[in-house]
């Protein structure tokens, strides 16, 4: 199936999950919560699959790992000042991802790659650092319901203009990992993502976003029995989790 059309229809499942909490509440403010939506989901989407045209699979995983950086130097322009201390626990969280997934890097040519998966990593970046200045209440369901609305409209709009439920022939299989794309890792675990980074720092919030990677490994490990790096894994989280406890130490206090 085209993966645009797929990010499209696995948006189009979390807003049907949400859409009680849509209607529920008319915010004010919808359309900048759709506008973030569409940066932080949608934008994110589309860049991400299509750097899998010019990139290997290990490679996406490699350069997905910057986020971390991206997130703090948002907070540092906003706040028009450098954290010399956070920085320094961001490439920490950087180093500890780079052990888990470390592979030769790719040919000249996938620099076209390398440049649409930094833009994909600065929308996830942009959309969960602005959530938390926008988010003044604790109505996290309806303003996220409110950003997939946001990312439906963008990723549904390209997919139609590029074609791509032109051959969207979809078997009982398929509908199955479709729906549970769409309730599971998009509906639910985005929520749980912009939920989490109200509660946080700013400077936990951007290396939370690597341990997705070696965490990614260890699933593929147990349970589709591929085989993993096991001490460079190891390595990884631990690095990584040394970078938390220099945040937290340093500068960083927690909100729970």
């Amino acid at each position: 199936l085209d993966p645009i059309a797929v990010s499209s229809v696995r948006l189009l499942l979390a807003v049907l999950v949400f859409t009680p909490f849509i209607l529920r509440n008319n915010m004010q403010n919808r359309l900048q919560f759709m506008a973030l939506g569409a940066v932080q989901f949608g934008l994110m989407y589309v860049f991400y699959i299509t750097s899998y045209k010019h990139l290997p699979a290990y490679a996406v995983a490699l350069f997905t790992i910057f986020t971390p950086l991206y997130v703090a130097l948002l907070d540092d322009l906003m706040n028009r000042k450098i954290n010399i201390d956070r920085i320094v626990a961001v490439t920490i969280a950087i180093i500890g991802a780079g052990i888990a997934v470390w592979h030769a890097l790719p040919q000249r040519e996938a620099v076209v790659g390398v440049f649409l998966l930094q833009v994909s990593n600065i929308c996830f970046a942009v959309g969960q650092y602005y959530y938390r200045r926008l988010h003044s209440t604790a109505d996290h369901s309806t303003k996220v319901g409110w950003m997939y609305l946001g990312a439906t409209v963008v990723v549904t709009l390209l997919a139609l203009v590029t074609g791509g439920f032109a051959d969207f022939q979809v078997t009982k299989t398929s509908a199955m990992t479709l729906l549970y794309l769409g309730v599971i890792p998009t509906g639910l675990c985005f929520w749980l993502w912009n939920r989490g980074a109200v509660k946080t720092s700013v400077s936990r919030l951007a290396i939370s976003n690597n341990l997705k990677i070696p965490v990614a490994i260890i699933v593929a490990w147990m349970f589709f029995g591929e085989s993993a790096p096991y001490l460079r894994v190891g390595l990884g989280i631990a690095v990584i989790i040394l970078a938390l406890v220099f945040s937290n130490r340093k500068y960083t206090k927690t909100v729970l």
